[in-house]
């Protein structure tokens, strides 16, 4: 395993870190776009449009034409969520990661450096609108550079969000991921995450069939107190 080191993220990250984000979530397009594939409405789109063209034109150029058409358009489809959500963070919270993140004790922005790179981030920010007696920690926009992937700097970076947390007093570390984000479900899920709800992020995501999955740790405390 590489020699990797956490730390807080520095104005001179910034360059580098939004490159990060952008390229991780715009990796999710292509298992996006098999997902779509899976569907029975785009098989029946897939196979029913050329056929219909083909039986009222006797073209089977236009067929091919227009089976390749929907492809294309179903590609652009499947990129659109992503490239919007790219956009939306890096106007938002991205746009200034210090004020978004460094100005308040109780949240924080990490990177992780392998090789002297700057190779993985992870950001958390407290729940505003958590349930009475619940105080959470939101865990943002994990992500590893592909070269570095399989280092345990996805694994590494998690703890740290979870020991930050413990040290502040949350009762609960919370995030929000996709099914077609398989690779970090599973590593959620492997440290102990557990699946608290389920919806649609936006209307193009009801479109696609992709839900989102909320997930939650419990300190032990917080949840023996529940029961």
């Amino acid at each position: 395993m590489a020699i990797h080191h956490i730390r807080k993220y520095q104005e001179t990250d910034h360059k580098r870190v939004l490159d990060l984000f952008s390229k991780g979530m715009i990796e999710h397009v292509p298992a996006t776009f098999r997902h779509m594939l899976k569907l029975p409405q785009t098989f029946l789109l897939l196979l029913g449009v050329p056929v219909t063209l083909l039986l009222a034109s006797g073209s089977w150029l236009l067929a091919l034409v227009s089976d390749v058409t929907l492809l294309v358009f179903l590609w652009m489809l499947a990129r659109h969520p992503w490239r919007q959500y790219v956009v939306e963070c890096l106007q938002t919270d991205l746009a200034d990661v210090t004020k978004s993140y460094l100005r308040a004790r109780d949240s924080c922005f990490w990177v992780a450096e392998s090789g002297g790179q700057v190779a993985g981030i992870v950001g958390a920010l407290p729940v505003k609108d958590a349930h009475p007696g619940r105080k959470q920690l939101q865990l943002f926009h994990l992500s590893v550079a592909l070269e570095h992937r399989g280092e345990g700097l996805g694994k590494a970076l998690v703890m740290t969000v979870l020991q930050f947390a413990r040290t502040q007093g949350y009762s609960e570390v919370v995030l929000d991921t996709t099914i077609v984000q398989e690779a970090a479900l599973t590593l959620y899920l492997r440290m102990g995450f557990q699946k608290t709800g389920e919806y649609f992020f936006d209307k193009v995501f009801r479109l696609l069939g992709i839900y989102t999955i909320h997930l939650t740790y419990f300190f032990p405390s917080a949840q023996e107190g529940s029961l």
